[in-house]
């Protein structure tokens, strides 16, 4: 890679969140503290802000109040606003705000942070403090927000002067965004909001010691490229990190010239464009049987931006045993953390994958590795997803089906898909196709139930002019079903499609297949009306019972131009296959189909094969 074409990538990356500065019209005038927290996040060129007033809050609410450049969407759940500020993050790369008050208000906060921290969205997050005077004498809604988050936050600061305010907020928005992207935690005593000051915001940032790595040693780089050409069952292992980093055109141009298969973390999906002939689906726990072949039989793994979770390595002695590992990534934490790595490259992966391309160029590189795709396509073929003779009841909805019926309808460049968390999740995952980045937003490393449906409020607020649709399941939906208030009354023409099994659809399979279906607290029989629940919040809604009904039904909730909610209801015996037990290997496969013996599941605990 040229150093002119890594200076321009870094210098868009560091400039990413780059702060107004002198161009802000309130340069140099004297304010409040809570009015500079205002003009900051408008230098910053915020435009919507999530979130919840309260008492120590209310000053910065009362100058929100001026603003005409922030719109505030008022969340009924901190956790929901959290949750909101993620989705935008993720459904645009800027960084998501949040605003929210002292003790309740800011504990609230404490599970949409920690999930965006294992995500590595870029959030900033200003919760209100009580007066300096008052901290650490148990004042009325104090809590040590700072103290409490430290384990999930990117970095955090509690403002003690109104001298540090403007530089605190440059630094928040600098941090959240480069390197590794995660939330960012500013506590503003409320005496501080009320103070007066000289508003100056800062054009740079000073932070000697936080300078993330964007260049990838050009040695390494090289060693890559060798090991690239040398390999015969190489696979590009996609994680979310070419997302963030926006390296999707660069990725494919790697796997087309050296005709390298490409599979899918959760997070990493629409990272390589699903209809990709090169591309061989999802891996992991709930991954396709031929991906997590293909992952296990490598001789080579190109680790892009992902991190060898255990939800894709499963017992991790006998993960890949026979390949080397190239692992790219911006956190050099990540490297060698979980498997061993033989050829490390810490950083930026656009310009690293992008290096690659260029140093395979130059060698004049052909690609090697003809049988292992062969290979590959027949374990496609052979280990389909899902198969018509697998032999569903005629008179149930399957959601393998309806999904996939969802995704047909689905424009894939215009449209986003987010998901709760359970079944349905590894369902969408599976049967949702997706072409571009930043398309499909779900909660990865915390398995966050009630992420999705907020997510999705903030999804359709960054992207207004595509189509969003909350993928839930009837237990995560309830977990935040109070923000039907919140899309109702903006006016975002949200859809939500539930898979409704009445029980806790994951935990239930667990139960049936490694407990001896002793289904302890898992069983939903009380669930609330969900067409009646969405009438009363002013939205449209049905309910769906007939296969023949489905597509249909979907076609529906699509052209709906209000807040939609389709109640899909599916038999709670409905499984996720295939699976990989916990901590089994990743080749001890349970449920995937095998055509070769007639389209059926093999290997399923109490069944016949």
């Amino acid at each position: 890679m040229s150093e002119l074409t890594e200076t321009k990538r870094t210098a868009a990356v560091m400039g990413a969140s780059r702060g107004l500065g002198s161009k802000t019209p309130k340069q140099g005038k004297v304010m409040r503290g809570a009015e500079a927290i205002i003009a900051s996040l408008e230098a910053e060129g915020v435009d919507t802000v999530f979130g919840y007033p309260g008492g120590q809050a209310i000053r910065i609410y009362d100058a929100l109040y001026d603003s005409t450049q922030l719109k505030h969407v008022l969340a009924r759940h901190e956790q929901g606003a959290v949750h909101m500020a993620d989705g935008y993050a993720r459904a645009t790369g800027k960084p998501g705000v949040c605003i929210v008050t002292s003790g309740p208000g800011a504990t609230n906060t404490v599970t949409g942070i920690a999930t965006a921290n294992m995500d590595s969205v870029p959030l900033v997050i200003v919760s209100g403090q009580v007066a300096r005077s008052t901290i650490g004498t148990d004042g009325f809604q104090e809590s040590d927000i700072v103290g409490i988050t430290m384990p999930v936050v990117k970095h955090s600061f509690l403002l003690t002067d109104t001298a540090d305010l403007t530089k605190t907020f440059r630094e928040a928005f600098h941090i959240a965004v480069t390197g590794r992207p995660g939330p960012v935690l500013i506590d503003v005593p409320s005496d501080l909001q009320a103070a007066e000051m000289l508003f100056e915001y800062p054009d740079e940032v000073n932070l000697p010691s936080y300078k993330p790595t964007y260049k990838g040693n050009a040695k390494q780089i090289r060693a890559a490229a060798q090991a690239i050409q040398e390999a015969k069952k190489p696979v590009l292992y996609v994680g979310g990190g070419v997302i963030i980093s926006d390296a999707q055109e660069e990725l494919v141009q790697l796997a087309e010239l050296m005709e390298l298969p490409a599979i899918t973390t959760l997070m990493g999906k629409g990272g390589f464009p699903a209809s990709h002939p090169l591309y061989f689906g999802p891996v992991g726990m709930h991954g396709a049987k031929y991906a997590n072949l293909t992952m296990n039989n490598s001789d080579l793994i190109i680790c892009c931006g992902a991190r060898f979770s255990d939800r894709v390595t499963g017992k991790l002695s006998a993960f890949a045993p026979n390949a080397k590992v190239i692992h790219i990534d911006i956190d050099p934490a990540e490297i060698g953390k979980i498997r061993e790595c033989q050829t490390p490259i810490v950083g930026d992966l656009k310009g690293v994958l992008a290096g690659l391309v260029e140093t395979l160029q130059k060698d004049g590189a052909k690609p090697n590795a003809g049988a292992w795709l062969e290979q590959l396509r027949e374990w496609r073929d052979r280990y389909p997803l899902y198969h018509p003779n697998v032999g569903d009841a005629a008179d149930m909805i399957v959601p393998e089906l309806a999904l996939t019926e969802l995704s047909r309808q689905l424009d894939p460049h215009n449209s986003v898909v987010v998901t709760e968390v359970g079944q349905h999740q590894m369902w969408a995952t599976q049967f949702i196709d997706r072409e571009e980045p930043r398309s499909f937003l779900s909660s990865g490393g915390l398995g966050t139930m009630g992420f999705g449906f907020p997510a999705s409020i903030g999804a359709a607020f960054a992207q207004p002019q595509k189509t969003v649709v909350c993928v839930a399941g009837d237990g995560s939906f309830q977990m935040n079903s109070q923000e039907m208030a919140t899309a109702a009354i903006n006016n975002v023409p949200l859809k939500v499609m539930i898979l409704d099994n009445r029980c806790l659809g994951m935990v239930h399979q667990w139960q049936k297949l490694f407990y001896n279906e002793r289904f302890s607290s898992t069983l939903l029989d009380d669930n609330p009306d969900f067409v009646k629940l969405a009438d009363a919040y002013s939205w449209d809604a049905e309910r769906v019972t007939d296969p023949a009904e489905v597509p249909a039904a979907i076609e529906r909730m699509l052209k709906s131009q209000k807040p939609f909610l389709l109640d899909v209801v599916i038999d709670r015996e409905q499984n996720v296959y295939p699976m990989v037990p916990a901590a089994a290997p990743l080749d001890n496969i349970l449920g995937a189909i095998d055509t070769t013996v007639g389209a059926v599941r093999t290997d399923v605990p109490g069944e016949e094969d």
